[in-house]
């Protein structure tokens, strides 16, 4: 695969980073303007390490957009009718029409992943999915549909200080699954999973980018501005809103507050001696 390493040791600036982010993203709302008007589809995967801050970026990305236009896939565990139905055929329901985006939160590369590390799926399903999976994705390109594949590589040391932050944090406990700690004693299963996954799946029609995620900050910068440099989205004049004048009033009287319920008050307590 082409390309070289890209960052540095040096955390990015937080006030640098706000700001660098809120262009990103005011940007991303641009192209989402874009796709809607021109009709066009756009599927973005998210692939790599657990705890290499796909979830995060993915938060960033679509922080801003419409729901109703981007949205995000992050399917659950196959079903009993599911695991009998064509690998490709769950995920295929949940791409994009006309207008809109879908960022897939993992993908259809669980299979050449924790499926095969892990033994979920035979010897034989994973030849077939490296098999299938770039004629699979050579016709969505050919459909018209823009494929663009992020892989989040991060390090040893710093996975494992993200999943013990995990465990220290109530908020993303939930995070931390006996998968992932399973992760850390299958290193080299994974990159040896990942490498060969490169080898069939790095296409010219649908490449890896790989981005490095030491620092999270920097990988939601480099990932967003490398998906904005890919598309050749413009600016959309945004139709011409005018506020109607309030009619005059009729004489509606609110019914009395004593008649409802309330929520409490809780944000006084904060302001309390």
């Amino acid at each position: 695969m082409a390309g070289s390493k890209v960052g540095s040791g040096e955390r990015v600036p937080r006030k640098a980073y706000e700001r660098e982010l809120l262009r990103l993203q005011t940007e991303l709302v641009k192209l989402q303007e874009w796709v809607r008007a021109e009709g066009a589809r756009l599927v973005v995967v998210f692939e790599g390490r657990d705890a290499a801050g796909k979830g995060g970026t993915i938060k960033r990305v679509a922080e801003h957009l419409n729901p109703r236009v981007a949205r995000i896939a992050a399917l659950p565990a196959p079903t009993e009718r599911e695991r009998t139905q064509w690998y490709f055929q769950r995920y295929a329901a949940h791409l994009p029409a006309a207008g809109e985006i879908v960022l897939f939160d993992r993908s259809w590369y669980n299979r050449a992943g924790v499926e095969h590390v892990m033994g979920f799926c035979t010897k034989e399903e994973h030849a077939r999915f490296l098999h299938q999976c770039p004629i699979f994705e050579r016709l969505l390109v050919e459909e018209g549909v823009m494929l663009r594949k992020y892989w989040f590589s991060v390090s040893d040391a710093v996975q494992e200080e993200r999943f013990r932050s995990r465990l220290e944090d109530p908020t993303r406990r939930w995070k931390l699954s006996p998968m992932d700690l399973e992760s850390l004693t299958r290193w080299e299963d994974y990159s040896r999973a990942k490498d060969e996954m490169f080898v069939h799946t790095d296409i010219p029609e649908a490449p890896w980018y790989v981005v490095e995620s030491d620092d999270k900050r920097r990988a939601r910068l480099n990932m967003i501005a490398h998906l904005l440099s890919t598309i050749p989205y413009y600016e959309v004049d945004p139709p011409v809103i005018e506020f109607p004048p309030r009619p005059p009033r009729t004489g509606y009287e609110r019914p009395p507050r004593t008649l409802q319920t309330y929520v409490p008050d809780h944000a006084a307590s904060l302001s309390a001696p």
